[in-house]
């Protein structure tokens, strides 16, 4: 059971990476991880992230944590067959 939960946990975190080399860049550079995992105080903070578009890298990067996860899933059911 451990094993399975750290194969899925590893596939999500490969994925969180890959979603951050991916969409993790505005202008050429990429964005510091904490700008884009941390709570800026606010509505004007929460404004300032959509309007530069943080969130949705944010999300993007999450989704593909999740597909990464989704991967990890598949592979144990497939290995059980």
């Amino acid at each position: 059971m451990q094993k399975k939960i750290l194969t899925i946990l590893i596939l999500a975190i490969i994925g969180l990476v890959i979603g951050y080399l991916l969409f993790g860049k505005i202008g050429g550079e990429y964005i510091d991880v904490s700008t884009i995992f941390s709570n800026s105080g606010g509505d004007f903070g929460s404004f300032g992230r959509k309007l530069t578009g943080i969130s949705k890298i944010r999300n993007n990067i999450l989704i593909s944590g999740g597909v990464g996860a989704v991967i990890g899933v598949v592979l144990i059911f497939v290995k059980k067959k």
